[in-house]
């Protein structure tokens, strides 16, 4: 406990993170709600001495913008999707990793290298892996991608994953996968960390009562790693919601594949859009809409952890 004649020092070496904190996140975030109810806000007509009226009209457009449902929509849809797929396969891994003596470090190192890898660079790997391009016949043969390598080697016909003329659901498909491998490393190091804190006697008790595996697995690790499993939901949720780098890193700027631009664009992109125009009252008020789901997602999931999470 600091003395209270000396809380001044506790202060002063606070100060310079305390003065970031208020320019850099702070302000920023009271500046962002400030522009959403300034209908039509632009910062260059701003700096040239225009006011703007207070009002909700920045938040009507964003809603009755043609591509905000579709925004919407491909920010739920990898969202709901990628999450439980993403924590199922990083509790499997990490089951499998605490099991493992031999090699264990290296293992664990070899499964975390994504995490510490840049997302654009690990996007375009991605993108030439699922690479389709027809070239002129009698020329070098078809390039097809090491993923439609792997599907002829099996009797299978290349896919367009990607590429103009490819579909929807191709291109979910590809983003669906990325996702999931980016988001498991974190979780898998989430999870491992709780796996080796749990008490070795539960399972010391559950071998002396012959308990199958499987019961061992649904009755005893699963609800002691309740706490790590919510935390990796709900942050999950909260990243999923603000997925646009993956997306770039893959089809680019263009946020989808030639000939259908902005088919995968993201609530993110939406945001970035706006401010490339100038818009910065419309980017801040679907910021405010962004903020309004996941707020409303990260207290449902701390509800129904309050009722499924056991310390």
């Amino acid at each position: 406990m600091v003395d209270s004649k000396q809380q001044w020092k506790a202060w002063l070496y606070l100060s310079p993170a305390i003065v970031l904190l208020l320019v850099f996140t702070v302000w920023p975030i009271i500046n962002t709600v400030r522009m959403a109810f300034l209908e039509g806000y632009s910062g260059l007509e701003a700096v040239g001495g225009a006011s703007f009226e207070f009002g909700f009209g920045n938040f009507v457009k964003v809603v009755k913008y043609k591509k905000f449902v579709d925004c919407l929509k491909n920010t739920m849809l990898l969202c709901v999707t990628t999450v439980p797929i993403s924590t199922f396969l990083a509790l499997l891994i990490a089951v499998a990793l605490n099991s493992i003596k031999p090699l264990q470090k290296i293992l664990q190192t070899i499964f975390f290298l994504p995490y510490v890898t840049n997302s654009i660079a690990i996007g375009m790997v991605f993108s030439a892996m699922f690479n389709i391009v027809g070239l002129t016949p009698g020329s070098l043969p078809d390039t097809v991608g090491i993923v439609n390598n792997v599907i002829e080697f099996f009797g299978g016909e290349a896919i367009n994953w990607i590429n103009q003329g490819s579909s929807y659901t191709a291109n979910i498909a590809v983003m669906i996968i990325y996702i999931v491998w980016n988001a498991l490393p974190f979780k898998i190091l989430v999870l491992l960390g709780g796996l080796q804190s749990i008490n070795k006697q539960y399972y010391d008790a559950a071998k002396v009562d012959s308990t199958p595996r499987r019961r061992v697995f649904t009755r005893i690790t699963v609800p002691l790693l309740s706490p790590m499993l919510a935390y990796v939901v709900i942050t999950g949720f909260i990243g999923g919601f603000k997925e646009y780098t993956s997306i770039v890193g893959i089809f680019g700027e263009k946020m989808g594949p030639t000939g259908d631009q902005g088919r995968l664009n993201t609530m993110v992109g939406f945001i970035y859009d706006a401010l490339k125009t100038d818009s910065q009252g419309r980017a801040s008020a679907a910021a405010m809409i962004l903020f309004g789901i996941i707020l409303v997602v990260t207290l449902i999931n701390m509800q129904v952890s309050k009722k499924r999470v056991h310390y």
